[in-house]
């Protein structure tokens, strides 16, 4: 019999798995963390040594409070000025009292800190450009984002987070920035629990906005239980964690770069849950738009990995697919959809 079901799934792989790659995006189009349109060109004049478009960016942000794309684009400029710093330099020097150059140098010092195996003294020591950053613009939740950060990398008692969080919702009850960060500081393997971590994201995910980013944070919940060393949850919490989010996936357009992040770390839970079916069905939703995150959390080669794990989708979905499946079903599906 185990010969018999071994020769069933290679036969139905050979046949349905070309198939399956029908509304997939071709491996060489895939592209990691592309920018959008408004991004992309900051970050070719930076490339350039020009700070010009960079700083026009993150004043428009501010100027129209587009806390979510702020935060985004100063995680990617700060990013880029980690290995390229000389138009950042240029920026400082000439306008060093600027609230977006001061958030830029806020979270690249953060990240620096990050990296040193003397974290949480180099953290510390960093403090007081999260303060010159928060005091450039008091409406702005993103230098409190960044604040989360540097909490949890410099062992922040509860008391300290709880002050932190309530200076980020006061500014905006809704930032998926900082609601993201919160969560990963309420984790079990940082300063909390699995359970007060899925109770975190439940709660915010129950009083977010229709549409929010917000209502995947169960599902970054169940990423963290899942990638975690111990725990042991119920797996019907885990399944309403993806079950949410992809309820909030399909409110997006197929290929949209918004909601990439959110669907990559979707597909991560669902291939772990050995949902194949709705694993496929968010690859046909993320379109190129693979992200660093969680990939890079398994492979030094995220894009690689994504890739591969694609493939691997495309097989286990074959491998569940009748040969000659019955009328009415879609690729293989069982009465569940899985």
């Amino acid at each position: 019999m185990p010969l018999l079901r071994a020769f069933v799934r290679t036969a139905r792989m050979i046949r349905h798995t070309p198939r399956l790659a029908d509304g997939l995006t071709p491996d060489d189009e895939v592209l990691l963390d592309v920018p959008d349109d408004r991004l992309g060109p900051a970050l070719v004049a930076a490339g350039r040594g020009e700070y010009g478009p960079a700083a026009k960016l993150l004043a428009t942000t501010r100027e129209a409070a587009e806390w979510e794309n702020r935060d985004r684009y100063a995680t990617r400029l700060a990013a880029f000025a980690r290995s390229r710093p000389e138009w950042f330099d240029d920026w400082l020097s000439a306008t060093p009292h600027d609230p977006d150059a001061l958030l830029l140098k806020a979270e690249l010092a953060v990240v620096r800190g990050w990296e040193s195996p003397a974290r949480a003294e180099l953290l510390r020591e960093v403090s007081p450009l999260l303060t010159a950053a928060a005091d450039a613009d008091p409406r702005d939740p993103v230098p409190w984002r960044i604040a989360l950060d540097h909490a949890r990398g410099t062992h922040a008692s509860h008391t300290e987070f709880e002050e932190l969080w309530a200076q980020a919702v006061r500014r905006s009850s809704y930032h998926y920035g900082c609601h993201a960060s919160a969560l990963m500081y309420l984790s079990a393997d940082w300063y909390g629990s699995h359970t007060e971590c899925f109770h975190f994201a439940e709660r915010a995910a129950a009083d977010a906005l229709p549409g929010s980013l917000i209502q995947a944070l169960p599902v970054r919940a169940a990423f963290a239980y899942l990638t975690s060393a111990a725990g042991n949850l119920p797996r019907e919490r885990l399944d309403k964690a993806a079950d949410l989010a992809i309820a909030l996936s399909g409110e997006y357009a197929a290929a949209d770069p918004w909601p990439a992040e959110v669907r990559n770390l979707l597909m991560y839970v669902l291939i772990r849950l050995e949902r194949w079916h709705d694993a496929l069905d968010q690859l046909r939703l993320i379109g190129p738009y693979a992200t660093s995150f969680p990939w890079d959390r398994l492979s030094d080669d995220p894009l690689g990995q994504f890739l591969e794990l694609r493939d691997g989708v495309r097989i286990e979905v074959a491998a569940r697919t009748p040969l000659r499946p019955r009328q009415g079903d879609a690729d293989g599906r069982g009465a569940d959809g899985r």
